[in-house]
């Protein structure tokens, strides 16, 4: 089976059809890069999804990682990302191994395919040619004969004429002769010629041309293998990472059967345990035994009273109450300086009558740890810097790791700085390389670094000792809950616990001059930690801007909005509104515009 025998007239078809066999071959060519673009595009977007879910940076969803669920999910993004690599490694594979081959072979065989029938073209030029050349020889032998002939005639009839001259027969004959002769030199080149158009025949029907298209036939064979391996490359590069991806889907699996919830649970009590103790057994008031008034200051022990007041205002109590009052929130504090209600002789409190005194000791006591840090939260102000705002347990994590981190800034700017020795001493050995002057500004400042983040952590590191119990001295917040309040009124809180013991039976009794006491302690209590609906307005503002209240403790105002003023700015740029009795907060000053009523002094404006 040969094209050269087989198809030797099909010259213009096999011509059509090596080309159509490029045009497919262009078409696969194609089709192969579209796939490409796709691995690629679902690579991206696979990429792009698992970043959209990677906990951000010094973030506290990064901190939420801890957990074996969260880490699976974890390992699920980063197994993907891995996934998306097997595809751009498809697409890759595909580009160089199949596009780029093919692309450089379409190349190669549309300059074999011009090549070949270039050939043939040239060919057939050729027996054009020959066959030209044929006829004309045959012509030309056909037109001498023909002479030859009319010449013998002219010279048969002029020698048969008895009136002709005997020169003019002899001319005739030559002439005759003439063309006789050159009707044979046409018949000899006629009859080379032919012989040679046959050759030339016979060898471009039985040679040039059968190797011409025997050529044109290997050159689509070729192409028809090559095809088919790329078919079969393409398959195998997707078989390829399929062991990898199956790797990856590997990974998630595990990632799954490594979730922990125990352990979840335990890092759970890790991150939340606040290292305060359970509330105790709440004592049994009895109001049913009639109230001594007849206990007079002289007759309290100062030693069983103190030891009452430290009791009840130190430690234990306070921490077994806090937790349940108010739904674990303290009632929000007063501002820096007290209100003008707030004063040791004001007036007391409506509910200082319906509510027992115990309660509103304990609401004072499970207010005022937090005192510190809700101011700042209120107005907006940052973390106190040796977080004290923050539970025992919390605050000594929060201190570790501060530690920690303190202590790598250290080793890195101590690892620069043998770096700068090092190189100082190269350049005192080689001063060709550099100047050694030129370091010792940089050595100093690495040293004055150190040195402060040494100081810093060893700031740190006291609060972490004063924490953990290594020091004997109480941190500010433990000095404030044992002994701030009990400067306040002595003799009130020395009245209660001696009344307490005082009493037959155990139970809770108070006279006149107690109850007169404590009310001023009470007052204050009341003052600063109820509900400050008493405070009268001083005045009106204009809100010159939107501002929205996030923080607790603030209110969110709108541009236009005129609302009362209860509390002037107190230097820390916020100033305290009410719209109604329900809502009220606190916006910067800057915000606003004010206007004091004539008791306040004339207006002010702040902007």
């Amino acid at each position: 089976m040969s094209w050269g025998t087989e198809l030797w007239d099909q010259f213009d078809n096999l011509e059509k059809h090596t080309q159509w066999g490029i045009d497919i071959l262009e078409k696969y060519i194609k089709f192969v890069k579209e796939r490409t673009e796709i691995e690629l595009s679902y690579a991206k977007q696979l990429r792009n999804l698992s970043k959209k879910y990677q906990p951000k940076k010094n973030s506290k969803e990064e901190e939420e990682y801890r957990y074996t669920a969260c880490k699976a999910f974890l390992s699920t993004l980063n197994e993907t990302n891995d996934y998306a690599g097997q595809h751009e490694v498809i697409s890759e594979n595909m580009t160089s191994q199949i596009t780029v081959e093919l692309a450089r072979y379409v190349q190669e065989l549309k300059q074999e395919r011009k090549s070949h029938f270039h050939d043939g073209r040239k060919a057939q030029q050729h027996i054009e040619t020959c066959w030209k050349q044929l006829e004309s020889s045959k012509r030309r032998f056909e037109r001498d004969c023909k002479e030859a002939d009319r010449a013998q005639q002219y010279f048969e009839k002029m020698d048969a004429d008895i009136n002709v001259t005997k020169a003019d027969v002899e001319k005739a004959r030559q002439q005759a002769q003439m063309r006789h002769q050159m009707a044979e030199d046409s018949k000899a080149d006629y009859s080379s010629i032919l012989q040679k158009f046959n050759h030339e025949q016979h060898e471009y029907y039985h040679t040039h041309i059968p190797n011409i298209f025997q050529k044109i036939q290997e050159m689509e064979e070729r192409r028809i293998v090559r095809i088919g391996e790329s078919v079969k490359t393409y398959a195998e590069l997707d078989r390829q990472v399929i062991p990898i991806i199956g790797k990856c889907l590997d990974g998630i699996v595990k990632a799954a059967e490594s979730i922990d919830p125990k352990n979840d649970s335990q890092l759970a009590i890790e991150a939340y345990k606040s290292g305060f103790e359970p509330p105790g057994d709440i004592e049994f008031e009895d109001y049913t035994q009639p109230m001594k008034r007849t206990v007079s200051d002289n007759s309290l022990s100062n030693s069983r009273g103190e030891g009452k007041s430290e009791l009840k205002f130190g430690g234990k109590s306070k921490g077994k109450l806090w937790p349940f009052i108010k739904k674990n929130k303290p009632p929000p504090p007063p501002p820096a300086s007290a209100s003008p209600s707030a004063v040791p002789n004001g007036p007391q409190s409506p509910k200082q009558q319906k509510e027992p005194l115990s309660h509103r000791f304990n609401e004072f006591m499970t207010s005022k740890p937090k005192i510190h840090c809700f101011r700042s939260l209120k107005r907006g102000g940052a973390t106190p810097e040796d977080f004290s705002n923050l539970p025992p347990e919390q605050r000594r994590k929060k201190l570790q790791q501060k530690v920690d981190e303190l202590n790598k800034e250290i080793q890195k700017e101590m690892d620069q700085r043998d770096a700068i020795t090092k190189m100082k001493d190269v350049y005192l050995k080689n001063p060709q390389m550099g100047d050694p002057a030129s370091l010792d500004h940089k050595l100093a400042e690495v040293s004055q670094n150190i040195e402060k983040l040494r100081l810093e952590a060893q700031k740190f590191e006291a609060w972490l000792a004063e924490v953990e119990g290594r020091l004997p001295a109480r941190s500010e917040q433990a000095r404030r809950h044992s002994g701030m309040y009990d400067v306040q009124n002595p003799p009130a809180v020395n009245n209660c616990a001696q009344d307490r013991e005082s009493s037959p039976d155990g139970s809770y009794t108070e006279d006149q001059s107690q109850e007169s006491e404590v009310k001023v302690l009470a007052t204050d209590f009341d003052d600063e930690f109820d509900d400050e609906e008493s405070l009268p307005a001083i005045g009106t503002c204009k809100a010159l801007y939107t501002f929205e209240g996030q923080n607790e403790g603030t209110i969110s105002v709108a541009e236009g909005e005129t609302l009362y003023v209860i509390e002037e700015d107190k230097g820390d740029g916020w100033t305290r509104i009410r719209r109604s009795e329900d809502e009220e907060g606190y916006v910067p000053t800057s915000y606003v515009e004010v206007y004091l009523d004539k008791n306040a002094k004339g207006a002010k404006t702040y902007i």
